[in-house]
């Protein structure tokens, strides 16, 4: 890994390009800079009040960091100097590279920068609000802090939108990627996380480079406690939903790589809002946030929404312990109802010590509480009456070791300077309730397995489609069970050799990638006996139907450019883009990780044995999926692998359709 401390921690900094330079200069002013800045331009003798340089060979030292906000042809050769002076790293800000086809010129780059790292190039910089020091041609929104979280963004704009929260998130650093030529996303991301003074990291992220590289930085980061969040763009975008399989549209867009962040420990979330307060849970609290969870409010009303919008989150409020319950009952008299989540009235309102007896008393059964406050709005109300509230609740995080939460309803409702200094004390402020819901569910995010790592990936292969009778009999050989079947050429010469079948029996066209769309499957047939041809047929396969079945699942497996193997399960059959109620791992993973993951399913229950049905043998399943899984691995010609529907029975599990692509 390259060493970027020079460039992230600079005691000096040179800045290249007239406009963007004078930016860079009052920026680093303004967050007092202590390191000297040495502006370089051939003509000019003064910038932004500071001596410029007409060249680099004229600065005292070879600086630590430098902005190059000059034009693209311009910026290899300041990067060759850079280099060959020792400089610590560089930002480039000039775009028309690789984004904008010209990868030869950004190869030229890479070159020119030898061992000295480089950000971008097409990005935007990097603030260093720990030690004042900005590599960053604009406006931003932060303040000088002694710690906080570090922000990676592969869009810019997205990063300076975040800079501009107004909900109490301390940040420490705030860094582009741009075009990511030399400095990757894991290679920025550790070097920040190893500042120790960096308590979390929040990404937001369009592509990851190396997946291993990434898969052992979470590790890391857990290791150390320090959690990580993500937004992964693009998840909807379903790149290979014309593709052949199933598998193919329903593990698109964001499956496979919400799967492998988390299968690494890494909380994943939907929008900025929530990442921000994911953040600030982290930045608090650290990232291993239990699951038992509370909620007290003055309001039915109050109490009564937080549970309707919990659910979907998947958070429930488990029932208040005997021995809290019956301490609550006589502190709040008998109108109150003792539940969770708590509406504890108004009676005990503006009286401090009571109100510091119920918020304790009913935390210390539980992980983490909610406390629901808005307090009024300072400029045209006096928000004064709820300061013994917020005592109470600083109180009870004090006195019981667990964790509280003031939530304001509306983000707006809560002041940025009452939560910096509940921040202060070590409290944790949400704004929304809805996104506090969505951060606290997200901050449940389990760690991943110690050295997991995905299995290597391949680049994007042409393959071909084998036959349904071809496939079969590989999947055969790898001991999945698969009905007795013949096949033939034409269904005249089949009708005779299927008569050494039991029926019913089902006749299938091959050369279909969708037999049931195509017309191309028959079911239920006491023989074949004067069957019509199905147009567009190339061959014919008749098979034994399949009884007994409790269940029709779909199980995929397809190699993944960047992720290595996806293997997707879900329940199947012709209707499976409808239900698509499905779930995907990342290879490698385990009997009981796959069986967990069925347990997501949104139709688990009727795998379970519902209401009184059969329940499904889902260790067959589990047993095909590690079979085929090693298959995937120790063969690399294959290059996706589906059944649907795999038949469940009681006891076993059959596969009735197969689709195979080879290389």
């Amino acid at each position: 890994m390259r060493d970027l401390s020079r460039l992230l921690r600079p005691k000096s900094i040179a800045v290249l390009g007239a406009g963007w330079a004078l930016n860079v200069i009052e920026q680093c002013q303004k967050m007092g800079f202590e390191g000297p800045i040495w502006p370089v331009h051939p003509t000019k003798t003064d910038i932004g009040g500071l001596r410029a340089y007409a060249s680099l060979s004229d600065l005292p030292h070879a600086p630590d960091a430098t902005f190059i906000g000059v034009n693209r042809h311009a910026t290899i050769d300041v990067v060759a100097t850079l280099s060959a002076m020792g400089a610590g790293g560089a930002v480039c800000f000039a775009s028309g590279w690789t984004e904008a086809g010209a990868p030869e010129l950004q190869a030229q780059l890479v070159a020119a920068a030898g061992d000295m790292p480089i950000l971008g190039p097409n990005c935007y910089g990097v603030i260093n609000y720990l030690d004042g020091a900005l590599l960053w041609p604009d406006q931003h929104g932060g303040v000088a802090v002694d710690r906080g979280v570090a922000l990676v963004s592969q869009s810019s704009n997205i990063v300076i939108n975040l800079g501009m929260q107004k909900r109490a998130l301390p940040v420490a650093y705030v860094a582009c990627l741009g075009n990511a030529a030399m400095v990757g996303l894991a290679d920025l991301a550790g070097a920040l996380l190893d500042d120790p003074r960096v308590t979390a990291l929040g990404l937001y992220i369009e592509g990851i480079d190396d997946a291993p590289a990434f898969a052992a930085l979470a590790q890391a980061a857990r290791a150390a406690g320090k959690g990580i969040v993500c937004i992964k763009s693009g998840k909807t975008e379903m790149s290979r939903s014309a593709a052949a399989s199933h598998t193919a549209s329903l593990a698109g867009g964001g499956a496979a790589s919400s799967a492998f962040l988390r299968q690494i420990g890494v909380a994943e979330v939907n929008s900025p809002s929530e990442l921000i307060e994911t953040l600030k849970i982290f930045h608090t609290h650290g990232p291993d946030l239990g699951a038992r969870i509370c909620s007290l409010s003055c309001s039915g009303g109050e109490a009564g929404l937080v549970a309707d919008l919990a659910a979907p989150f998947g958070i429930d409020f488990p029932p208040v312990p005997p021995a809290i319950h019956s301490h609550l009952a006589e502190v709040l008299g008998p109108i109150v109802t003792i539940s969770n989540p708590l509406d504890y009235h108004t009676f005990i309102w503006g009286d401090g010590p009571r109100t510091t007896d119920v918020f304790t008393s009913m935390l210390a059964g539980y992980d983490a509480g909610i406390y629901i406050i808005d307090p009024p709005r300072g400029d045209r109300c006096d928000p004064a009456g709820y300061q013994p509230a917020l005592d109470a609740i600083v109180a009870a995080q004090n006195t019981t070791g667990k964790i509280a939460f003031p939530v304001a309803s509306l983000p707006e409702n809560f002041d940025e300077q009452m939560a910096i200094r509940l921040m202060d004390q070590g409290i944790c402020t949400l704004m929304g309730l809805e996104t506090a819901l969505a951060a606290i569910a997200t901050a449940q995010t389990p760690a991943g397995a110690s050295g997991w790592r995905p299995v290597p990936a391949l680049p994007i292969r042409a393959a071909q489609m084998l036959s349904e009778h071809k496939a079969k009999e590989i999947l055969r050989a790898a001991g999945v069970a698969v009905p007795r079947s013949q096949t033939a050429g034409t269904i005249q010469e089949l009708a005779e050799k299927a008569r050494s079948l039991t029926a019913p029996l089902a006749l299938k066209g091959l050369g279909f990638a969708h037999k049931t769309e195509s017309g191309a499957v028959r079911l239920n047939l006491a023989s074949l006996d004067g069957q019509a041809e199905m147009a567009g047929a190339q061959g014919y396969l008749a098979e034994e139907m399949v009884t007994g079945a409790v269940a029709e699942m779909l199980l995929g497996l397809a190699r993944d450019p960047i992720y290595g193997i996806t293997l997707t399960l879900g329940m199947g059959g012709v209707a499976a883009e409808v239900l698509a109620d499905t779930v995907t791992l990342v290879l490698p993973a385990t009997a009981p990780e796959i069986e967990t993951a069925l347990r997501r399913l949104r139709l688990w229950p009727l795998l379970d044995g519902y209401r009184g049905r059969a329940k499904a043998d889902i260790g067959a399943l589990v047993e095909v999926a590690l079979a085929l899984g090693a298959l995937m691995q120790a063969d690399q010609s294959l290059e996706e692998i589906e059944i649907n529907p795999i038949l469940l029975r009681e006891t076993g599990a059959v596969a009735v359709d197969a689709l195979i692509r080879k290389v």
